[in-house]
């Protein structure tokens, strides 16, 4: 019998290959594993896999990682949809961007993927009523990505912010 992990990584091709190059790159990069194992390959799925990766970036003094987390648990609870955005915003840096080589590259090390994905968390509490919140969120968002995405702008799905610094959209 398959496992809960294999049963959901079959049947998300993009979380499948995300997995498949951690692995890969663990092996190929030791002094890296650690944090590959920690950032992907402990997760089942590639919204807890996200909210890890982004909580420990956007988390600090003010807001705990552990905080941050709950946020896009909410969220993934309350919007089946923000998975879809994610694998179509992971598509496109992908399919697009001809300097990104695989998923792996794009979900770990691609500062416009980062600070989209996070605006996605600020759009939903902007949504949900919590507007200082999602100003809190805006603001470290343009802090550690150099991108300004006001909460209540509207963006769609398969998304890439090609370098993204300097990147400004208001509501």
């Amino acid at each position: 019998m398959a496992s809960p992990r294999e049963k959901v990584s079959s049947v998300d091709p993009i979380w499948t290959a995300l997995r498949q190059q951690a692995e890969a790159m663990a092996g190929r990069e030791p002094t890296l594993a650690g944090f590959f194992h920690a950032t992907i390959l402990q997760h089942d799925r590639l919204e807890q896999a996200l909210s890890y990766h982004l909580a420990h970036k956007l988390g600090g003094e003010d807001l705990s990682p552990l905080a941050i987390r709950e946020m896009f648990d909410d969220l993934v609870t309350a919007d089946s949809g923000f998975g879809q955005a994610v694998r179509a915003d992971l598509s496109a840096v992908f399919e697009r961007d001809p300097a990104c080589h695989s998923y792996l590259d794009a979900f770990l090390f691609y500062k416009g993927f980062h600070a989209l994905e996070s605006w996605r968390v600020s759009h939903w509490l902007w949504h949900e009523g919590r507007k200082a919140m999602a100003l809190f969120l805006q603001s470290r968002i343009s802090q550690l990505f150099a991108v300004d995405v006001h909460p209540a702008a509207k963006i769609g799905r398969g998304i890439m912010f090609d370098h993204a610094t300097g990147i400004v959209i208001r509501s």
